[in-house]
């Protein structure tokens, strides 16, 4: 046996020995944790920027701006919640409501020439179905980040486009009937009054030229789901408020993108 080894071993070399198992290199395909954890970090890092980015003009410019301008700067804020307060304490007197009532009242069975006379001061009275202190802080807050970030005129301009939209859009919904859009005939009936659809509409007009998509989660989508969940008049008028708010804002910024970070003039 051991002759025969060696014999081979001369003739040919030595005896080969059992050859290693090759593996082959398989390079590890990336995991889906791997990849969620990523887009996850990449969510993370670009909601960080769109936070410190609205925080910015949402917030420190604003401030700063009232810092410059003093109580001018929130002018229209004062007069405005002033003006809801005193309105508020003439209307509950009887002389006081009937003076409100021919002056200010808007419903959709009066001429609209009427309408478009009470519309300004209807802004300033407050909703039949709201309480009006509790809505002061919001009033308050909608109108003077308007005019911080806006300014005085585009504040003014916004405000009644979008409340007179949505008094227009009513009586259309109500002579089209009920249905998916229009509304009954007894919504003729109901006195349309109040800021609510003004302040919605100044809120979602910031967050469209400015583009801020967490101010319009957090001050309009409420408004929007309340309105979706209960289709009555001032639903609507909302729902028309923030439409028109939102084309008058992409507008705004097609003709002077320098809005977007620009600050907003007296």
């Amino acid at each position: 046996m051991r002759g025969d080894t060696k014999a081979r071993e001369r003739a040919g070399g030595r005896e080969p020995g059992p050859s290693p198992v090759r593996r082959a290199a398989v390079a590890s395909a990336p995991g889906p944790a791997p990849r969620a954890e990523h887009r996850l970090n990449r969510f993370a890092r670009l909601l960080g920027q769109q936070l410190l980015r609205e925080f910015r003009v949402i917030v420190a410019e604003p401030v700063r701006t009232l810092v410059r301008r003093g109580l001018s700067g929130v002018l229209l804020a004062v007069f405005t919640a002033v003006a809801v307060l005193t309105l508020h304490a003439v209307d509950q007197s009887s002389t006081g409501a009937t003076l409100i009532r021919l002056t200010s009242h808007v419903r959709g069975d009066i001429p609209l020439p009427l309408v478009l006379l009470r519309t300004p001061l209807s802004l300033f009275v407050p909703a039949r179905d709201m309480p009006a202190l509790p809505g002061i802080p919001v009033l308050f807050l909608g109108i003077a980040l308007a005019q911080l970030v806006l300014g005085r005129t585009r504040t003014i301009a916004v405000a009644y486009a979008v409340s007179l939209a949505g008094t227009l859009s009513a009586r259309v919904m109500i002579a089209v009937g009920p249905g998916w859009w229009g509304l009954p005939p007894d919504a003729a009936q109901v006195i349309d009054t109040g800021a609510s659809a003004a302040v919605v509409g100044l809120f979602a007009h910031i967050a469209t030229v400015k583009r801020a998509p967490v101010l319009f989660l957090c001050a309009v989508t409420p408004t929007v789901l309340r309105s979706v969940h209960k289709p009555n008049l001032a639903g609507r008028e909302h729902l028309v408020a923030i439409t028109v708010a939102i084309l008058l804002g992409l507008l705004a910024t097609r003709r002077d993108p320098a809005l977007r970070d620009g600050p907003g003039r007296a």
